[in-house]
């Protein structure tokens, strides 16, 4: 297992392209060892987590890549803290990204743009309606009425105040769900997380070896990143 770092700063987003340039190359080289060794399909599939997806920046022709990816074993999860952050970097593009993931997990927001389409997406309910009426006088009567009326399934305001502990799946051929999100501390090897014990914590340092030896003579720049 080869395990590649690529830090990035938070607020600085000079050397994001960077970043984006490697996931490009990375599903071009997968695409291309799938096709010319494998004979369309890798042995073993590969699923890359692209966290903090906004930061990261453009990525060329992503659009086109979701859509071939998947006929290759490999596939790609976007993480966005709202969905309008696809829109803006990939302007007409977005939509054809999402179109292309077979799964869309909402864990909650307040932006407005999200919470209308996730709203369109469950679609409505059926409801009962009851009215009544009364009038009074020499003659009084009474009625009431009954009919069916459809309604959003859940309104951008329910989803706005959505129960923290539940989340919304929207999967592939099968009707959108709301379930309860998983206690990651009830996971079997949750004792092995950094979270559970500060030991099991990756000291990048531990891994960066700096033994540049240099040439007596040779001009070289050094750059700080």
């Amino acid at each position: 297992m080869i395990a590649s770092f690529l830090p990035m700063s938070d607020t600085d987003p000079t050397f994001n392209f960077l970043i984006s340039m490697i996931y490009s190359q990375l599903f071009n080289l997968l695409c291309d060892k799938a096709y010319n060794v494998y004979k369309g399909r890798l042995p073993v599939h590969v699923r890359c987590l692209t966290d903090e997806t906004a930061n990261i920046g453009q990525s060329p022709n992503l659009e086109k890549l979701v859509a071939a990816i998947r006929s290759r074993e490999i596939s790609v999860c976007l993480f966005l803290q709202v969905k309008y952050q696809l829109k803006a970097i990939y302007k007409d593009n977005a939509d054809t990204i999402i179109g292309n993931m077979d799964f869309q997990l909402f864990l909650g927001s307040t932006e407005p743009t999200t919470l209308k389409d996730l709203s369109q997406v469950l679609g409505k309910e059926t409801i009962d309606m009851y009215s009544t009426g009364e009038s009074r006088g020499n003659n009084p009567s009474y009625s009431m009425k009954y009919q069916k009326s459809g309604k959003d399934f859940m309104t951008i305001d329910e989803l706005a105040v959505m129960d923290s502990d539940k989340c919304i799946l929207k999967l592939h051929r099968v009707r959108t769900f709301m379930s309860d999100k998983y206690d990651a501390t009830q996971h079997p090897l949750y004792k092995e997380t950094g979270e559970y014990d500060d030991k099991n914590k990756l000291n990048i340092q531990n891994y960066v070896h700096q033994n540049l030896k240099v040439r007596k003579g040779k001009m070289f720049d050094m750059v700080k990143v």
